[in-house]
């Protein structure tokens, strides 16, 4: 069973799926930087200097808070009941971007891999050629 799982591991496609992960990984957090550092900004500024990540519901603090009720991030560490609705817009788009740069890496990646030569067209069924023969022989 060892042995098997070792062949299993060594296949380049499991080798090929790991690395994927890895350099997904740390993508991930380039993307996280650009919308969080340079986008979010942008789009903030734009819409009058708003910070997306502070866009939240209060639902409840608990008991024995005495901090800010407009402080998102402390009354998320304090446990409040929110809904963070700015922090998934961040999240959205990341995920578009993250999305819109794979399907852009994937799209010049087919277009550098060699074209397979199509299959040349399958001749005449036996049917057909035994109806031609026949047409053939009436005439």
């Amino acid at each position: 069973m060892l042995q098997e799982f070792k062949n299993f591991i060594a296949k380049g496609n499991v080798l090929d799926l790991a690395v994927a992960v890895i350099i997904a990984g740390a993508f991930g957090t380039i993307v996280t930087s650009l919308t969080a550092d340079l986008i979010m900004p942008l789009v903030g500024w734009a819409f009058g200097g708003a910070d997306f990540s502070n866009y939240f519901i209060l639902l409840g603090t608990p008991a024995g808070y005495e901090g800010s009720t407009t402080d998102y991030a402390a009354l998320k560490e304090a446990g409040a009941a929110m809904i963070g609705y700015g922090a998934f817009i961040t999240a959205v788009i990341n995920f578009v971007i993250l999305a819109f740069i794979i399907f852009l890496m994937v799209r010049y990646a087919n277009t550098m891999m060699p074209k397979e030569p199509e299959a040349p067209a399958a001749g005449p069924t036996e049917v057909e050629l035994l109806a031609e023969i026949r047409d053939a022989l009436k005439k």
